[in-house]
């Protein structure tokens, strides 16, 4: 037990220790990633304001995002309610069906994408990857907001029925309501995601990159290091905070569904 311990320990030093770098040298004077520090300075963050071409892929890939967010959630709601409010044959192969993206590696879903898309005979662009995107979020929007219909009590759906409401305004004026703690939740999960996904992004870019294939092809300019580890640092922060504002919509779902809160997405 005590070996297990020390194991799980080593792993989250070597999991997030390169996560605890970032800022180090964001704020370090030197120009060389390397140890001892020189001194303290925040000039790589005001370097970030001059670099237009990163402000370009920045809103590149807010877009993006923001696109692939709304899709992979509109679609989760509605494998959501297929998969807890209907039965129908088939039911498990078309859900793990669906949810196989999870478990596929990046890299075959970009190229296999790549391919098809070089074989219609179209362009890749942003709507090339935020088709890439959808695809790949769209599973972890299903497993926040199924959880959230799988908790919803259907009597209540039953009793507006009962008191004349359409199916449309019962999804409207009932459900929606209820689970749009795990609607909140996916969509900024989904948001995350896409924000900082790499790999398929540069394969399906085209002409106009994301903020994190633009990051990649500032590697090769040495200088230039220190302020990616200052992006770097403030695209961790905002993602941590992503993150936890996702996770209190869930546990506020859960709460108010009266569910025992069992932690994590997943």
């Amino acid at each position: 037990m005590k070996s297990l311990k020390s194991y799980a320990i080593l792993y989250l030093i070597f999991l997030y220790a390169p996560i605890f770098l970032l800022p180090l040298f964001a704020f370090n004077s030197s120009t060389v990633i390397a140890f001892p520090l020189t001194s303290f300075t925040t000039e790589w963050f005001t370097t970030l304001l001059t670099l237009t071409e990163m402000h370009g892929a920045l809103l590149n890939s807010l877009k993006i995002a923001l696109t692939s967010a709304v899709l992979a959630t509109i679609l989760g709601i509605f494998a959501a309610m297929a998969a807890t409010r209907y039965t129908f044959p088939g039911q498990r192969g078309i859900m793990g069906f669906i949810m196989l993206p999870l478990v596929l590696p990046e890299i075959i879903v970009a190229v296999s994408l790549l391919i098809v898309i070089l074989r219609m005979g179209f362009n890749t662009g942003a709507w090339s990857v935020i088709a890439g995107h959808t695809l790949i979020c769209t599973p972890f929007a299903i497993a926040i907001l199924q959880s959230a219909f799988a908790s919803l009590d259907p009597s209540l759906e039953e009793a507006a029925y009962d008191l004349g409401e359409t199916p449309a305004s019962t999804f409207r004026l009932v459900t929606l309501p209820l689970v749009m703690p795990g609607i909140i939740s996916a969509l900024l999960i989904s948001f995350t995601i896409s924000m900082d996904e790499f790999i398929i992004a540069f394969f399906l870019t085209g002409a106009e990159p994301t903020l994190p294939v633009y990051l990649f092809s500032m590697m090769r300019f040495p200088k230039l290091l220190p302020a990616v580890m200052a992006l770097g640092t403030i695209l961790v922060v905002l993602s941590i905070l992503l993150i936890v504002i996702a996770e209190f919509f869930r546990r506020r779902g859960a709460k108010r569904a009266g569910l025992k809160d069992t932690g994590g997405f997943l």
